[in-house]
């Protein structure tokens, strides 16, 4: 029997895969689902809400509908049920979906197209590319940037922070400190479920005026409180549970080994550390996100990569942890928690 012969389908597929992704990326800058969430409209007239030039706009508009981000009815477009809940700027869940692409769009998709190059030279091509600063102190420079920035943190951590305000025996604690907090969602998230906690957030200075204005949002003034400082140079803050979230891929062995030693530090005995980031599985074959993920820690920082849950227990262990353990989060996330 003769077998068929492979495609090049999925080949394809994925190759080519950046024309679909620009295709919404687009779509969210310009506003095409906050103006259908107002009103549904004709081709004529979205196209002049939009300001688009006549010789793209049907197609633009009719390959978001065959992408599944659009429907059209009766030659009138409208928004889905995701794109309405998601990718509305009026929306309170906008910050979560679309300030991600948003920042994907802004910053990420351009520097991802040298790959190659970093690839070949290790270098990265992000901010810092062009100057004597380090990634972050670079993008920490520009308040407009950094806003963007900071509110992308949430939109790809939400689901998680969420999860681990409740995964975690938060009663067993009092005090719980966000190290790299960045607008703050994760120890928000776990001030909310949790109301006998209290809570402080570090990062660099610049990022205190976007924290403090969503801790206010959130009703948290009283018990949530920003310290300003560089996490490589300065004390951490003391409490019963030292968090980084989203924080350690970042960072080269040398530092993510610093950061943990850092943490057992600033814990009391009993107190514990939080890691969670997009894990690497163990076997490095599996989890697609977390790989692709430590290739954009490959072009946007200086030293960062992916890592999985049993190196991470093994820097734990060497920081003096004396027990720790992982756990599967949501998605491609999961938790690593070392006991003092």
């Amino acid at each position: 029997m003769t077998r068929p012969q492979p495609t090049a389908e999925a080949i394809m597929r994925t190759g080519m895969g950046f024309q679909a992704s620009k295709t919404l990326l687009s779509a969210v800058e310009l506003g095409v689902f906050t103006e259908l969430a107002v009103r549904p409209a004709g081709l004529a007239e979205l196209r002049e809400r939009l300001g688009l030039h006549p010789r793209g706009a049907r197609d633009f508009l009719d390959a978001l509908v065959a992408l599944g981000f659009l429907r059209r009815v009766d030659d009138v477009y409208h928004n889905t049920e995701e794109t309405a809940a998601h990718l509305d700027r009026a929306k309170p869940a906008y910050a979560h979906s679309g300030g991600m692409l948003d920042m994907a769009n802004g910053r990420l998709y351009r520097i991802w197209a040298d790959l190659t190059d970093s690839l070949r030279t290790g270098a990265a091509h992000d901010e810092s590319a062009d100057g004597d600063l380090d990634t972050y102190d670079a993008l920490y420079a520009d308040p407009v940037r950094l806003k963007q920035f900071l509110a992308s943190m949430t939109g790809i951590s939400h689901a998680a922070n969420t999860r681990i305000a409740r995964q975690v025996p938060w009663k067993d604690y009092g005090t719980v400190a966000d190290l790299g907090t960045a607008q703050g969602d994760l120890v928000v998230q776990v001030l909310l479920a949790n109301p006998h906690l209290s809570g402080i957030g570090f990062d660099l200075p610049a990022a205190a005026p976007v924290f403090e204005e969503y801790a206010a949002e959130n009703g948290l003034r009283d018990r949530l409180a920003f310290v300003g400082g560089d996490f490589f140079t300065d004390d951490f803050p003391r409490a019963d549970v030292v968090t980084f979230g989203h924080v350690l891929h970042n960072w080269d062995l040398e530092k993510k080994k610093l950061l943990l030693r850092k943490a057992w530090d600033a814990l009391p005995e009993g107190g514990a550390v939080i890691v969670y980031d997009s894990l690497v599985d163990d076997d490095r074959s599996e989890n697609a996100f977390a790989l692709l993920m430590s290739l954009t820690m490959l072009v946007v920082t200086d030293g960062g990569f992916g890592y999985t849950a049993a190196e991470c227990t093994g820097w734990m262990a060497e920081a003096g942890f004396s027990r720790s353990w992982s756990e599967h989060l949501i998605g491609p996330d999961s938790i690593v928690i070392g006991i003092k």
